[in-house]
C-alpha cells in the first residue's frame, strides 16, 4: 500500500530529472506514442529518466533507443531546450510513482530530426512504453496529451516552433 502525502509534503519533494525528445520527420512532424500503462487515450513524445553520472544529451539517444527502435546514426540533434522545464503530477499518483519520492519531472528537451524511414521505428522494445504510435502535427498533439503536461508541451513547442 502507498504512503500517504501530504500537500506540503509534495510541495517539499523535488523533480525527477529527465529528457523529452521532440523527434520530427522530414515533414516536420512529431513522433508520439500511445502509452501502454494507460487506459485513457493518452499520447506523448519519448522521455525518461537521466541515470545518475549520464549526461541530459546522452540520456536524450538512451531513451531514444529505448522508447522507439531508432538508433542515434539516425537522427541529428538540432537543439537542446535552453533550460529544464518542471512538471508537477496530479497529487494522487505522487506516493506511488518514484516510490513517493519526486513531486513531477524537471525535462531537458532535445529536437532531433530522423533521417530513417518509418521501418527503422520499433516501439516493441525491451520495455514497450508505447502501443502504438505515429507522426503528428504539434497543434495536435497538444491536444491528445494528458492535461497535466500541456502547459510543458506548449513551452518546448514555442521554444523549438522554428523547426517545424
Amino acid at each position: 500500500m502507498a504512503m500517504a502525502l501530504t500537500d506540503a509534503q509534495i510541495d517539499a519533494l523535488p523533480y525527477r530529472p529527465c529528457v523529452g525528445l521532440v523527434v520530427l520527420n522530414p515533414a516536420g512532424r512529431i513522433f508520439a506514442g500511445q502509452r501502454i500503462d494507460s487506459p485513457t487515450d493518452a499520447w506523448q513524445m519519448p522521455q525518461g529518466g537521466i541515470d545518475a553520472g549520464e549526461a541530459a544529451r546522452e540520456a536524450a539517444l538512451r531513451e531514444l533507443v529505448e522508447e522507439t527502435g531508432i538508433a542515434p546514426t539516425q537522427v541529428e540533434i538540432l537543439r537542446e531546450s535552453r533550460e529544464w522545464i518542471p512538471y508537477d503530477l496530479p497529487r494522487y499518483p505522487v506516493p506511488k510513482l518514484w516510490k513517493g519520492r519526486f513531486r513531477g519531472q524537471k525535462q531537458r528537451w532535445f529536437a532531433l530530426r530522423f533521417h530513417g524511414s518509418d521501418t527503422d521505428v520499433n516501439i516493441e522494445t525491451r520495455h514497450p512504453e508505447f502501443r502504438v504510435w505515429t507522426w503528428m502535427a504539434h497543434d495536435r498533439l497538444i491536444d491528445c496529451i494528458v492535461p497535466f503536461k500541456r502547459d510543458t508541451y506548449r513551452r518546448v513547442f514555442a521554444e523549438f516552433s522554428d523547426l517545424f
